[in-house]
């Protein structure tokens, strides 16, 4: 057994003595109730199970739950699915993901939602030009699998995110 604390969407969390071979996927369903984060393929290949990680430098990256242990997590900020909505208020890229119908069964959408906040925060540091926005797009969504095949949708609900802010996620003058 291991004592774990972290924060998750901005609550702390532990110390909770956890097993040491306890995933992060067990751990936020079992423990903490929180069932957004999917456990799909088990060997962190779909990225069904992927939530942010916060750098303390202010920046993020994604990872697997489902084959990393809690206990890996120890001392971590991160972001669950969960913790997009503020205030009861759908963030612009969950309103983006619905309208652009971006799910079929929705196993996958949490791992592509957290990728592509990731990316929106990315961008916001370092705008690119509008003619790599496409493949910006397609290599930060790469990896993650969705068994329905809505790659398409979840592709364009993130660019028009990125297109609506143009002027926060994009070089000027391109």
């Amino acid at each position: 057994m291991t004592k774990l604390s972290i924060t998750i969407n901005g609550q702390p969390h532990g110390p909770t003595d956890v097993r040491d071979d306890l995933s992060m996927n067990d751990f936020l369903r079992e423990y903490l109730g929180m069932t957004g984060t999917k456990f799909g393929c088990g060997a962190a290949q779909c990225l069904s199970c992927a939530v942010i990680v916060d750098n303390p430098d202010g920046t993020s990256y994604t990872s697997p739950t489902c084959v990393t242990s809690a206990v890996s997590f120890d001392g971590k900020a991160i972001r669950t699915v969960e913790g997009h909505v503020k205030n009861g208020e759908l963030s612009v890229l969950q309103k983006a993901f619905i309208a652009h119908f971006a799910f079929q069964c929705g196993y996958c959408t949490a791992g592509f939602l957290n990728e592509g906040q990731v990316l929106l925060e990315r961008l916001a540091r370092a705008p690119v030009n509008r003619a790599e926005l496409e493949q910006t797009v397609a290599d930060a969504l790469d990896g993650h699998i969705c068994r329905c095949t809505g790659y398409v949708k979840y592709h364009e609900a993130v660019l028009d995110v990125i297109l609506a802010d143009s002027k926060r996620y994009l070089v000027a003058n391109q």
